[in-house]
C-alpha cells in the first residue's frame, strides 16, 4: 500500500513565509504603497504567528495587488521573485527530505495556507505536482479578481481541503499505508493530529511544546 506525504510549504520546505516575503517583493518593485503594505503585512503576519490570524481580511489585502497585473506580468513577477525571495531560502536537506519519499515510491502533497499563485512555482522546484493552496477566483478578462473561492486551506480548511483532494481520486486517508505531516505551526496541529505519522519542522514555541509531549520526531533546518 502506498504512503502518502504531505508537507506544509512556508517555514517547512523553504526556510522563509511566501506569504510575507510576497509583499515585500511588490514593496522593493515600487508597485504598492510602501508604508502601508508593510505595516499590514507585519500585522498579518504576527497575527498568524499568534493564532489569531484574520483570513478574509488578510485575503483581502493579499490579493488585491494582483488583480492590477495580467497572469503573463504576474508570472515574469514570479520568477524574479523567486529568484530572490525563495530560493536562497532552500537548504539541500529540504530537498533531500522531499527526494526521500520520491524514493520510497510515496504520493508527495502540499498544503498550504497560501494562495496558489505563490505556492504552485515553488512546488515545482521540489518537482511535487500536487499542490493545494488558497483558490484565487479569475474574472472574465483572465485576470485574477482578487477574491478567494472554496475554503481556505488554514488550520481545519487543510483538513477540508485535503479529503476533498482525496475524494476527488476516489480515496480517503485510508487508502494510504502511511501518512506523513510535516509543518512548522501550531495553526497544522488539526492535521498533524490527523495523521498516522506527523512531523514537526522547524516548530514554533506551541508545536514543539506538543511534539515534545506526543514524542513527534523534529527537525531543524534553520541551523
Amino acid at each position: 500500500m502506498k504512503n502518502l506525504a504531505i508537507f506544509d510549504l512556508d517555514n517547512t520546505l523553504i526556510n522563509t513565509d511566501s506569504d510575507h516575503s510576497w509583499p515585500q517583493y511588490l514593496i522593493q518593485k515600487g508597485v504598492v504603497d510602501a508604508e502601508y503594505t508593510r505595516a499590514q503585512n507585519d500585522k498579518f503576519y504576527r497575527d498568524y504567528q499568534n493564532g489569531c490570524l484574520n483570513i478574509d481580511e488578510f485575503l483581502k489585502f493579499h490579493l488585491e495587488p494582483l488583480s492590477r497585473f495580467s497572469k503573463e506580468e504576474l508570472a515574469e513577477m514570479h520568477r524574479e521573485f523567486v529568484a530572490e525571495f525563495i530560493a536562497p531560502h532552500i537548504s539541500p536537506m529540504q530537498k533531500m527530505l522531499v527526494e526521500s519519499h520520491r524514493n520510497a515510491g510515496d504520493e508527495l502533497l502540499v498544503i498550504s495556507s497560501t494562495n496558489e499563485f505563490i505556492i504552485t512555482p515553488i512546488c515545482h522546484l521540489f518537482g511535487i505536482e500536487n499542490i493545494i493552496g488558497t483558490q484565487l477566483e479569475t474574472g472574465d478578462n483572465g485576470r485574477y479578481t482578487g477574491n478567494y473561492v472554496g475554503t481556505p486551506s488554514l488550520k481545519e480548511g487543510k483538513i477540508t481541503r485535503l479529503n476533498e483532494w482525496l475524494a476527488a481520486r476516489g480515496e480517503t486517508l485510508a487508502s494510504y499505508g502511511k501518512t506523513y505531516f510535516y509543518s512548522d505551526s501550531k495553526n497544522d496541529l488539526p492535521l498533524l493530529r490527523l495523521v498516522s505519522d506527523p512531523v514537526a519542522v522547524n516548530p514554533d514555541e506551541v508545536l514543539q511544546q506538543e511534539a515534545g509531549a506526543k514524542g513527534w520526531p523534529v527537525l531543524n533546518f534553520k541551523l
